[in-house]
């Protein structure tokens, strides 16, 4: 699945007729062909058709990590890091390079990045092309209103991956037809980009099924609420993307979604329920892409969740599937090697957690039998019965000694709680396997467990849905509107009655609170990246082993050499 998607569905049908031309003999080369596979003729039967529907979108839940997607998310941000662990992670410094956004257009992941969407925008692009030429859809058994809804979620599909790329690299190319080109087209402005997407939603979004009509087969599938969902993200953004505010806009669609007006849905009561096993069937995830463990889980593949996993960690889940884990991502430090918290305002994401001390998620991630958790966090000794029936705790791979896990940084190696050490370096390449804490928002339940890890990934939840519809009240000075929104899905992280919970006039909230909250409800899940740059501070904050940039050029990723090296029509992004 990691390698060029980009022309594996068109692959697949010059193969065909490759086979059908070797069958007739190779020898007289005059032959009539009276049977081939072409582009026109591929399409047989329904069941043709809905695996035509479904490519596009088996690439685009991969790319949710692939193409290190996820990694240029959160490591550019001041939620993640992946240092140097005693030669572990090092790679040449491009994670360092990430971290400080020192990176440059030879680095392979803002190649990876582009080719990762826009090999699903070619697919999408490909499938549309085929659904579209379909003139008697009854041919398929199939009705004119099933064939247009097809049409309508794949244009949807690329449109989320369209929004991805203007958010990544601003100045994109549209692509809109693909066979028969031999050549990718010209770079478009960023509000050609915004309003071509903001056409392709707005156009499909009535051609849409609503959650309701699909019932328990709601997940993986774009529906009403789903595209109406990615215009608040197109809204909530558009100031970055063009220099005009669509706040308004964003707060009216935002409305419109609670109000129901594009299908029914509501927050969770449970902090984890959009996370867990039974979140195909949540209330409150507006899109997903289905998981199991025998076909797909990409999120929990290697490039996602389960690195940030430390090294033996699944022995503490009992879950052994995947082996033993490593480690590439771990939570920035609130605490320099002393343990006194840092002064900068931004990053420090487990104490931003701590400051609302009775927050269940804080709790020490804990399988508790029958497919059920409690926590968020890895943190301090990780027990577990080893093969002899004894109890033991997870130890290092450098040692091995046994792994403390704290909101630390440094060589604490075998020291024990509380210990002072020596060395008090504490940045990227000064790391070991004990420093960093590590969030698990989709549950590993053990080997044995029917449901270990058959999540569905939650791309877009309610929450989100609140949590911009606040913004927006805060952004236009109704601090009490937005109190009272975040209030009401932070109501579930706390015991009833809770003081962490805001108070109603909204005399709490500020910039910075903002933005912390954005990051304790949406911790790892892919935006943090996104939403520092809508407030400003991603080019200008300070956070752990991280300095202010000189300036604002790399809010955008440069276009990867290699990229440009095949596509010379494509310009470079400014300051690079």
């Amino acid at each position: 699945m990691k390698g060029n998607h980009i022309f594996n569905s068109l692959l697949v049908r010059v193969s065909a007729s490759f086979i059908l031309l070797m069958a007739v003999g190779c020898t007289n080369l005059d032959e009539v062909l009276y049977d081939k596979i072409t582009s026109e003729n591929f399409l047989q039967t329904k069941s043709d058709v809905v695996r035509d529907f479904l490519r596009p979108f088996e690439h685009s839940y991969w790319t949710i990590q692939g193409g290190s997607t996820f990694m240029l998310q959160e490591n550019s941000t001041d939620e993640l890091m992946t240092p140097n662990r005693q030669g572990d992670w090092f790679d040449g410094g491009q994670y360092q390079r990430v971290h400080n956004h020192t990176w440059t257009p030879n680095d392979g992941y803002t190649t990876d990045a582009w080719n990762a969407l826009y090999g699903g925008v070619t697919l999408a692009t490909n499938t549309l092309e085929d659904l579209q030429a379909i003139t008697d859809p009854g041919k398929f058994d199939m009705t004119q209103a099933e064939l247009d809804d097809m049409i309508a979620e794949v244009r949807t599909l690329r449109a989320w991956l369209n929004l991805r790329l203007l958010d990544f690299y601003r100045n994109i190319v549209l692509v809109k037809k693909v066979k028969g080109e031999s050549a990718g087209g010209p770079q478009v402005s960023p509000q050609e980009a915004f309003s071509y997407i903001e056409q392709e939603l707005k156009e499909s979004l009535p051609k849409l099924p609503t959650r309701q009509s699909l019932g328990d087969n709601a997940i993986g599938r774009w529906t009403q609420g789903g595209a109406a969902a990615l215009l608040v993200r197109l809204y909530l953004n558009a100031k970055v993307y063009t220099g005009t505010d669509h706040f308004a806009d964003c707060a009216a669609v935002c409305q419109d979604i609670i109000a129901g007006k594009y299908g029914t849905y509501a927050l969770e009561k449970r902090w984890d329920a959009p996370f867990d096993y039974t979140n195909p069937t949540s209330t409150e995830v507006v899109f997903g892409f289905p998981g199991s463990f025998g076909l797909t889980h990409w999120q929990y593949d290697g490039g996602m969740y389960f690195w940030m996993l430390p090294v033996n960690a699944p022995y503490y889940f009992g879950f052994t599937d995947f082996g033993t884990a490593n480690p590439k991502y771990a939570l920035q430090p609130g605490r320099d090697v002393d343990s006194t918290e840092y002064t900068f305002a931004l990053g420090k994401p487990y104490l931003k957690f701590r400051k609302y001390a009775d927050d269940y998620r804080l709790k020490t991630y804990k399988n508790l039998g029958n497919s059920t958790r409690e926590g968020m966090f890895l943190s301090g000794y990780l027990p577990y019965i080893n093969s002899n029936g004894k109890v033991d705790t997870v130890r290092s791979t450098k040692g091995p000694y046994a792994l403390f896990l704290r909101d630390q940084v440094g060589m604490f190696l075998d020291a024990k709680p509380g210990t002072k050490i020596a060395d008090k370096v504490s940045n990227m390449n000064h790391a070991d396997q004990n420093s960093g804490l590590v969030p698990v928002k989709y549950p590993y339940y053990p080997s044995t467990d029917p449901n270990k890890i058959s999540s569905a990934y939650a791309e877009i939840r309610l929450a989100e849905i609140y949590y911009s519809l606040a913004e927006c009240k805060y952004r236009a000075g109704d601090k009490a509107s937005a109190a009272v929104l975040l209030n009401t899905v932070r109501a579930r992280n706390y015991p009833a009655g809770s003081p962490s919970l805001y108070k109603p006039d909204g005399s709490q909230l500020t910039d910075q609170e903002m933005i912390d909250e954005w990051g304790r409800e949406f911790l790892v899940e892919s935006r943090r990246r996104t939403d520092l740059i809508r407030w400003g501070v991603f080019n200008s904050g300070t956070w752990w082993d991280k300095q202010p940039d000189a300036d604002n050029h790399t809010a955008i990723f440069p276009i990867g050499q290699n990229v440009l090296n095949v596509s010379t029509q494509l310009k470079q992004n400014p300051g690079y």
